[in-house]
């Protein structure tokens, strides 16, 4: 047994089991036992519940368990069987009506034993990734269980079509069938099924289909197709749905304008469209949804239309139960003076990317139970109001104000008040003065591309969450913090790029260092590169370029084998040259992808040891002072010669200079440009803001000549929605 750390219902329920013998009375009846179902006329076993049991480990074929005959619930969900087979002893249980295995780490292909059990009205295997239904596949399955009313697979790998066959489940209710791996056609009459009610294959990207013309006698009232190819436009039909409560058919393909009687379905509670091609104006008929808690029409071609305009037409003011808005990312231009008489519902996400927003709109101030703000890509200047400091203080999460023209703060507090903040997006903006010191729950914080000035403050080493701190392209000055040691072993990324930042590198890597990513290139930083470096034994990106360092080559950087980038360009005090242990440690950085000595004092050769390096991908050693061949073969053959410009004592190909050529006249070494395109660009990306949330890091190494982007690790819930946590049963 062991308890998930994920689950504080979970409980070991069969700790409390005792055999016969060893109780007295009822304890040692097994009827009475927690989890267990007896038939109370024969006392025989019926039904094992043990969700959330805290089970582990795996199920022998001949466990007991299988000795059951008469068992026709079995329930072992929420459990960790440490991704072991499903055992084949399961097709003994030949009564078996309802059998639950989801969430419970199975392994493997799904044995065909399963598929004997005829009398299944109750199958789910959802949430098991590992899981695989190819041989037998979901053809077999449907055509041997063919009593089954509720078919939920969600997350098993099956890698294939959809079986007509399904079409033929005439008691089918409930099919979840999501990120299976599904391709080809969607049956078209399984939307005909005369009891279905959930249907659900979201995120099957090659998944094609389209939406039939419903009938009213359809009871579906969950239809989720998001992240699919189906395509075309919305039949009129959709308002046919009258039991419908939750429609998803974002990140499809679909188009033209939206039917008016998809307002004729009252009792709609989720209703999303983004990433869509519909346009048109935003349908005035969405006042008459008044049970929608979840809207998001994000990412589509809606166009014509002002938040004024929406609230005179009663649209928002009318559904007071909606929680989650997301109009980012349309052809809308929203005025943000809204009637101070509108009533506004209680928002827990709000999206409003690319609106054309000019200031933040006024009625958040009086929204006290958001979570998740996204107003990024608008034109809001000015200062940031006071009131925002205020506003949701208890619950707000996610701020993100990146890409305006925000230009200060109003009355900025010592310490941000947002007791639960994990992410704070202030990037690319104008924002003047000191720097804003979020609070210490704080996982995200960007403030780059500002105009922000003087120290960093001590303050900042109180995030001790901190997971990601990018205070890029400003105007800071002064020291960096010795006291960042703090957050060594919770940072994975720490950009301090282009600032005035002068004094030494301080000690900033412990034991325990966590940093995956250092970058402090672009500034006035003295002195020698610090050993302590050596403890980031994690990290993969060291970037350290126009400074003012007067060191020799960091040979123990060989001790990093996680390296990918090591950017040390126009180090303008730097000597280093090219001596043993130097070239050994350096082939031991096998991931390498990207290696910029450029614009330093190199001398000597270039170490052959190089060409082992077989990721590089980006070489750059120009405006040096090396001499003799350029090594040869593996990638070195896809360098191009402005890798090698500047140092006349080069030879060999690329470059046009032939070694051994006494003839050859060496070019007259260039003169390197102080703060040239050689500079790290590197910036943080939250991506799809308001319509999904995904954090990550694009990269762009050392050169404008060379870019590659990456993501690093998600924090928080990774889901291609922001909204309620899935119910389920009934979310898929």
């Amino acid at each position: 047994m062991r308890v998930p750390l994920d689950d504080p219902s979970a409980y070991p329920k069969v700790a409390t089991w005792k055999s016969h013998g060893e109780g007295e009375g009822e304890e040692s009846d097994c009827c009475s036992w927690d989890g267990v179902e007896c038939d109370r006329e024969t006392g025989h076993v019926i039904g094992l519940h043990l969700a959330s049991s805290c089970l582990y480990g795996s199920i022998k074929s001949s466990s007991t368990l299988f000795s059951l005959v008469h068992l026709r619930r079995l329930d072992l969900s929420d459990n960790d069987f440490n991704y072991s087979v499903i055992p084949f002893g399961v097709g003994q249980l030949s009564r078996l009506r309802s059998l639950d295995l989801s969430y419970s780490r199975f392994s493997g292909q799904i044995p065909s034993e399963l598929l004997a059990l005829s009398k299944l009205v109750f199958l789910d295997l959802s949430a098991n990734p590992m899981l695989q239904l190819q041989k037998p596949g979901l053809r077999n399955l449907v055509q041997n269980l063919t009593h089954l009313k509720k078919l939920h697979l969600s997350q098993v790998n099956i890698f294939s079509t959809i079986p007509h066959e399904l079409a033929s489940l005439s008691s089918l209710t409930s099919l979840f069938l999501r990120e299976c791996g599904l391709h080809g056609e969607f049956p078209m009459k399984i939307f005909q099924l005369p009891s279905l009610q959930y249907l659900t294959v979201r995120y099957n990207p090659d998944l094609i289909g389209y939406l039939p013309e419903f009938q009213e006698t359809s009871p579906l009232k969950m239809l989720y197709l998001g992240g699919t190819s189906f395509y075309g436009e919305l039949p009129a039909s959709i308002g046919s749905l009258g039991s419908l409560t939750e429609l998803d058919i974002s990140s499809c393909n679909f188009t033209g304008l939206v039917p008016s009687p998809l307002g004729h379905i009252p009792q709609l509670s989720v209703l999303d469209l983004s990433n869509n091609s519909f346009s048109g104006q935003i349908p005035s008929f969405m006042a008459n949804l008044t049970q929608l808690t979840y809207l998001d029409l994000s990412s589509n071609d809606f166009s014509v239309g002002t938040l004024a305009w929406l609230v005179e037409l009663h649209m928002l003011s009318k559904l007071k139960d909606l929680t989650e808005f997301q109009l980012s990312n349309n052809r809308l231009s929203l005025l943000s003076h809204a009637s101070t008489n509108a009533t506004f519902p209680k928002f827990r996400l709000l999206g409003l990317n690319s609106c054309n927003l000019t200031q933040i709109p006024d009625f958040l101030q009086n929204q006290d139970e958001l979570e998740l703000l996204f107003l990024v890509n608008n034109k809001i200047h000015g200062p940031i109001p006071k009131w925002l400091w205020n506003m949701s203080k208890e619950t707000l999460e996610i701020l993100a104000l990146r890409q305006n023209l925000l230009t200060g703060f109003d009355l900025l507090p010592a310490v941000l008040r947002w007791s639960k903040m994990r992410i704070l997006d202030l990037a690319s903006n104008m924002l003047q003065g000191s720097l804003p010191v979020p609070p210490p729950s704080t996982y995200i914080y960007s403030v780059s591309g500002n105009k922000l000035t003087g120290e960093i403050p001590p303050l900042i080493c109180n995030l001790t969450s901190l997971r990601l701190l990018d205070l890029s392209d400003n105007n800071f000055s002064g020291g960096i913090p010795q006291c960042l040691t703090n957050l060594s072993s919770s940072l994975f990324v720490l950009n301090l790029r282009g600032n005035n930042l002068h004094g030494a590198i301080p000690q900033i890597c412990t034991n325990t260092s966590s940093l995956r990513m250092i970058d402090l290139s672009g500034n006035q930083l003295q002195g020698q590169i610090p050993r302590s470096l050596a403890n980031c034994i994690m990290v993969e990106e060291l970037v350290l370029g126009n400074n003012m360092i007067n060191d020799n080559f960091p040979s123990w950087l060989g001790s990093l084998p996680r390296l990918q980038v090591i950017c040390l360009q126009n180090t303008s005090e730097i000597g280093m040259p090219w001596e043993l242990p130097y070239p050994t440690s350096l082939a031991n950085l096998t991931l390498l992808e990207a290696l910029d000595l450029s614009q330093n004092k190199l001398s000597r050769e270039i170490p052959q040891q190089l060409v082992q390096l077989t990721f590089l991908a980006y070489f750059n050693v120009s405006h040096n002072h090396l001499t003799g061949p350029i090594p040869q073969g593996k990638q070195f053959a896809t360098f191009p010669d402005t890798s090698f410009d500047g140092n006349p004592g080069l030879c060999g190909s690329p470059l046009s200079r032939a070694c051994g050529n006494s003839e050859a006249s060496p070019p007259a070494p260039s003169t390197p440009k102080q703060g040239s395109s050689s500079e790290f660009d590197w910036k943080i990306v939250l991506m799809g803001y308001g319509s999904g949330l995904v954090i990550g890091i694009s990269t762009g190494y050392c050169l404008t000549a060379w870019k590659h982007e990456w993501f690093v690790k998600t924090f928080g819930r990774r889901q291609p929605k922001w909204r309620r946590k899935a119910r389920r049963g009934h979310r898929g």
